[in-house]
């Protein structure tokens, strides 16, 4: 059972103020999962989290993260502009792109971002975008094929597969930069990975961390180059689905540590910062995205028409992800009826849920569909038409702020030349 964070009542007087559908968010709830992260990585002194911009590019959001001691992690011109319009500038900012244009380096540099490269081409391709060699410096490593972690205390097996990314470098190529960035001027490396997508498990990071942590130690070896911070990237899950267990982020920091002990210390590397870099678990459980039924269907199936569509939440049409739906008011009546929970767009993959078990709808209900915190107001789009929504803050103390109006037909017709 998933519990929304706003009541029936508190939904029907915000929707008096900000039409339907509106994404909003828990102050409270992200506050307090940013301190539990930091807490859980304490042990480390040089531990940032570095938000994933990209997860919900939203000033108001980067704000309180930057309050809450946490960096940006970026990945295009834009993203860099938003963080430094927010306050978050220097080593503030990991730059980690791919395909990148020369001009977004140049960015980058001029903000004192931390510069991560994606592929070992880059490497000339900076040094002649920005006429220099940063003397910080991070490269991200692919170790290919498939990654695996066994069978978990959740009980089933995380897999992912790196060798099909697009991301990273090979092994022998992460060497090959740190020897020729270090030639070029370069004085502090970092190592970056990603190896697996909302993983459900404690052991994931530690995982990872035990591969980075060697390879940090080997590298050291081969080059000789100071290694002074690794970059555990994200991938750290949430529970989209109600019978699902949540990770337990004071245990998966104590797995690293574990691992930074037994690898790191003893090969002299104890100064070695680390850095994550989390969307979905900092902001995915403390956003809804909160529509209205407004049509019902009765065909071959039951349909709930509502006034929210994949342009507001793409994931269930792209991925046919499980968001898990609350009819406010209902949250205790039998999920006795099966509907598909549908969008209005000329797309049949426009369905938030498909033969669902819900209580049953009327016309005029307030849906809650939860954890769109991360992924769901940013990945939003026009097609149809369609006009991308407000996005609302609940204050701690129960207000509530417009921190994003909803687009209007005059935004959609700004750019088009007549």
């Amino acid at each position: 059972m998933k519990t929304p964070f706003v009541t029936k009542d508190q939904l029907e007087a915000i929707a008096a103020r900000y039409p339907t559908p509106f994404h909003i968010y828990d102050e409270r709830g992200i506050r307090e999962n940013a301190r539990r992260l930091k807490a859980a990585f304490a042990w480390n002194p040089g531990y940032r989290e570095y938000f994933a911009v990209k997860a919900t590019p939203t000033p108001a959001i980067l704000k309180l993260l930057k309050e809450e001691g946490c960096g940006c992690d970026c990945s295009s011109e834009a993203e860099l502009l938003m963080a430094e319009k927010c306050g978050v500038t220097g080593e503030g900012i990991m730059f980690s792109s791919n395909n990148t244009p020369a001009g977004e380096f140049q960015l980058a540099h001029r903000l004192g971002a931390v510069i991560n490269l994606d592929d070992i081409t880059l490497v000339d391709y900076l040094a002649e975008a920005i006429g220099t060699i940063p003397e910080k410096i991070c490269c991200r490593y692919n170790p290919g094929g498939v990654f695996t972690l066994g069978e978990t205390r959740e009980g089933f097996q995380v897999m992912d597969n790196p060798g099909d990314a697009k991301y990273g470098m090979t092994r022998a190529q992460i060497a090959e930069a740190f020897t020729r960035l270090s030639e070029m001027g370069a004085k502090e490396f970092g190592i970056h990975a990603f190896l697996a997508s909302n993983t459900l498990s404690n052991d994931y990071y530690p995982a990872l961390a035990r591969i980075l942590f060697q390879l940090a130690v080997d590298l050291k070896k081969e080059t000789g180059v100071h290694i002074t911070f690794i970059n555990l990237s994200g991938g750290i899950g949430i529970p989209y689905r109600p019978e699902q267990p949540e990770n337990d982020i004071a245990a998966i920091g104590e797995g690293v540590r574990r691992a930074y002990e037994e690898i790191l210390v003893p090969a002299g590397m104890d100064d070695v910062a680390l850095y994550t870099e989390l969307g979905r678990f900092m902001l995915a459980p403390y956003g809804h995205l909160v529509t209205r039924a407004i049509h019902e269907k009765h065909i071959y199936k039951e349909y709930i028409g509502v006034d929210a569509c994949a342009c507001n939440l793409m994931r269930p049409a792209m991925y046919g992800a499980y968001h898990h739906i609350t009819v406010c008011g209902k949250e205790n009546a039998p999920c006795d009826h099966k509907y598909d929970v549908a969008g209005g767009l000329c797309e049949n993959n426009d369905k938030f849920a498909v033969d669902r078990m819900l209580p049953k709808i009327d016309m005029g209900d307030l849906l809650v569909i939860h954890d769109t915190g991360a992924h769901g107001h940013a990945m939003g789009y026009n097609y149809n038409g369609k006009l991308r929504s407000a996005e609302l803050l609940l204050k701690e103390d129960g207000s509530v702020e417009l921190i994003r109006r909803a687009e209007t037909i005059e935004d959609y017709f700004a750019t088009l030349v007549w």
